[in-house]
């Protein structure tokens, strides 16, 4: 790794700062000290993630969220594997909140810190941010870091109890451990045939110091690991079982919804409830910051009270603020070298463009996008004198922990979280504003629980939005078509920072932010003399993290405009880009560049690349890395009029490393291009007089099933290290489109969404 300045006082400021205060460096060991206090009917906790019954039952202590995208299943796969487990005797919960549950991997992607990462070793700023993570106790799901976090404990977890359990055993029976051996669940003595199950020495093995060290299983012998298990949360799913937030049901509960001030930084200046207070079921009417709360009997009777309250909100002094205005602040910082920050650098890029005779320029677009999750957002809680106890869909328990106990005034230990099922997150739900509201109204209402439900046009009017953003190029281009020169500054706000700034203000600062540039710093193109710099914006608009981050656009920058540049080069895409990936700067292949350009071969092979479609047909190709997996995609569209056509198939090819579930893996990915598509095709929040437009999916428009294409996914696992899967196949889905669009029309789309272009799906 290269200490430069820049990360020397970035990692100084962590080590010395308020990040550190409190904690120290946690050891990474499995303890089962939390998971012990969850036991109960004769259940032993032999580790922070296994829990044994006497009748064998396992049952695994998932410390992730479960939003849909299977993690549940595939974490719980990682421990069977080493334990040896038998699937049908596998059960899963969410773990408590504790520190031992903290996701360490998530705040690597975050700051400047990639050097080694291809090389599958972990570098120095790697292991840093890993103890940051590690120390902050942060029990969180995001980022796509589930499975690369849980791949090494959950791992020595099953295999430490697979450890305790032979060991109890061979006490049990009065034999060297090493004739005791574990078979799909059963503990059996290899000379005498004799065997147990693992309830049977299950209290035995917890008295059992665990080793320092123990060894892992190689892939070669995985049994559970890389199989199409089904997924441990589908039955209940279907027969109704299942408990997300909105579920919840409390004896003597409340309901509460909310109105807040619509234009982003105003405030509630005086409220009529006269008639509110008249209705029937109506319990009470209240203001906390920023919003009016109708409390009543039921979800519908709070709505219809809080309806007919007349407020009267402030504007904060943003009522001026639009759509148009901040896109024009965006294109005025495109000139503003002073706040550039260089996220990637080589040779002498503006020189040399400064030289050029012919310079290649396009400026890409993308809007404000809302997160829209099919649950709408909610929260419960019952709040007493001493203790606060919280029901919620969140991506993050510790946080709503230390949220609530920061707005109930209580010590964190008398907050009690019980995270449920999520209705899609995507990132929203790693936000605590409803947590905030909940707690400060259930305050007002101590004993009685309160169930907050906010309508659709609240969430929609009130999100923290992916950022609009702005690339800009500039190109030389080389004889041969290679790019001599790259310049690309990309103009947002700082989703990292403003993340910060709302959940650990203390913690905020002008830090570098690695998703404002993830895909265009780190393109799989890497050439000669190349600068890519992001300036950050600031303005009252709230942002936040949405599925696959920067990637989400950055790679509708950056791969629709490395197709400008094949057809300025007059090469086939494809071919250009595979051309692309032979010329590094080392000019030498890579393990990278060789893995990048096979995902690339695959698509081309699997969408029959080379073979001409039927008259009307066209294809577009995109290619992305984002979180530690690579991603290829073909799209292949009929043109049905100048302005209409339909996505008929879609490609994927996938390198995630190594595959836990592939049918997880297949679906993760077609959920990303179906969460793509929409967004390409419809997705935009609009500002205006500092307030959103967009109310609901009537005008928020979602992919139908007649607009949805056939998608077909190959994986194809190059044993990199293990990458993540939930977010990578929504980054490429808009070039492809884009560039398939192009090919039809000659119409480069250069800001999203299509139907901005009048341009539709039919």
């Amino acid at each position: 790794m290269t200490m430069t300045r820049r990360k020397f006082l970035i990692a100084g400021g962590l080590l010395t700062g308020s990040l550190a205060i409190g904690y120290g460096f946690y050891s990474g060991d499995p303890d089962n000290a939390a998971y012990a206090k969850t036991t109960q009917s004769g259940e032993v906790a032999l580790n922070a993630w296994v829990k044994i019954a006497p009748d064998g039952v396992i049952t695994i202590a998932v410390h992730r969220a479960e939003m849909g995208q299977g993690i549940y299943t595939a974490l719980a796969m990682l421990v069977a594997e080493e334990l040896d487990a038998n699937w049908k005797d596998i059960r899963i919960e969410a773990a408590p909140v504790n520190d031992v549950y903290a996701n360490s991997a998530i705040l690597f992607g975050s700051l400047p810190y990639d050097d080694d990462y291809h090389k599958g070793q972990k570098s120095n700023g790697q292991w840093f941010m890993q103890k940051v993570g590690a120390m902050l106790g942060l029990m969180v799901t995001g980022g796509s870091s589930s499975s690369i976090d849980a791949w090494q404990p959950l791992r020595e977890a099953g295999a430490i109890a697979r450890y305790l359990l032979i060991n109890a055993a061979a006490r049990k029976w009065g034999v060297n451990v090493n004739s005791i051996d574990i078979v799909a669940g059963q503990i059996r003595h290899k000379t005498s045939g004799k065997q147990l199950g693992f309830g049977d020495v299950a209290a035995d093995a917890a008295y059992i110091s665990p080793p320092k060290d123990i060894q892992l299983k190689k892939q070669t012998a995985f049994k559970i690991i890389g199989q199409p298990i089904k997924r441990l949360d589908i039955a209940a799913k279907v027969n109704g079982s299942a408990g997300f937030g909105i579920d919840v049901q409390l004896e003597n509960m409340l309901y509460a919804t909310v109105k807040a001030a619509p234009v982003f930084g105003g405030d509630v200046l005086s409220f009529d409830d006269s008639k509110a207070k008249k209705m029937p079921g109506v319990k009470s009417i209240l203001q906390i910051p920023n919003a009016v709360v109708a409390v009543a009997n039921s979800y519908w009777r709070a709505k219809k009270a809080l309806d007919v309250i007349d407020i009267n909100f402030s504007d904060g002094g943003n009522n001026t603020i639009t759509s148009d205005s901040i896109y024009a602040d965006c294109q005025s910082a495109l000139s503003n070298n002073n706040d550039a920050r260089i996220y990637h650098e080589n040779g002498d890029a503006l020189e040399i463009l400064a030289q050029s005779k012919e310079v290649i320029e396009a400026t890409y677009k993308a809007p404000f996008l809302a997160h829209a999750c099919m649950e709408p957002i909610n929260c419960t809680a019952l709040v007493k004198d001493e203790s606060v106890e919280i029901w919620v869909p969140t991506q993050s328990p510790t946080l709503v922990q230390m949220i609530a106990a920061r707005v109930s005034d209580l010590a964190k230990d008398k907050v009690t979280v019980h995270t449920t099922y999520l209705g899609g997150g995507f990132g929203r739900r790693i936000e605590m504003d409803m947590v905030v509201q909940v707690v400060s109204i259930a305050m007002k209402l101590k004993g009685t629980p309160v169930k907050l439900v906010w309508s659709r046009e609240e969430d929609m009017q009130h999100d923290m939005y992916r950022p609009l953003a702005l690339s800009h190029f500039k190109v030389a281009l080389s004889d041969n078509g290679v790019p001599h020169a790259w310049f690309n500054r990309n103009v947002s706000q700082s989703p990292s920072r403003s993340v910060t700034e709302r959940l650990l203000p203390w913690a905020a600062a002008d830090m570098p932010d690695n998703t404002t540039s993830d895909g265009v710093a780190n393109m799989p193109y890497e050439f000669v003399n190349q600068l890519v710099d992001h300036v950050a914006m600031l303005n009252p608009i709230p942002v936040g993290f949405w599925r696959s981050v920067g990637h989400s656009q950055n790679a509708f920058f950056s791969e629709s405009f490395i197709d400008e540049l094949a057809f300025k080069a007059n090469q086939d895409p494809y071919q250009y880009r595979r051309n692309l990936l032979s010329n590094k700067v080392s000019n030498k292949m890579s393990d990278k560049t060789k893995q990048h350009r096979d995902v690339l071969d695959k698509v081309a092979t699997l969408a029959n690349w080379k073979t001409p479609l039927k008259q009307g047909q066209y294809r577009g190709i995109a290619l992305a890395e984002s979180f530690g997996s690579i991603v290829a995609q073909v799209a292949e569209i009929t043109l049905k009029s100048e302005n209409t056509f339909s996505v008929d198939k879609v490609y994927c090819v996938v390198d995630c490393g190594t595959v836990i579930n592939p049918d997880t893996v297949v679906a993760q990915s077609e959920s990303g291009i179906v969460f793509g598509l929409t967004a390409a095709m419809f997705g935009e929040i609009n500002i205006k007089e500092g307030r959103v437009v967009e109310s609901n999916f009537p005008d928020y428009q979602m992919l139908t099933m007649k607009d949805m294409p056939t998608i077909e996914v190959q994986l194809a696992p190059s044993g990199r290290r293990i990458g993540g899967i939930g977010e990578v196949g929504t980054p490429p889905i808009a070039p492809a489109i884009a560039n398939a669009f192009f090919a039809a029309t000659n119409k480069r789309i250069r800001q999203l969404p299509f139907a901005k272009h009048k341009v539709y799906l039919g």
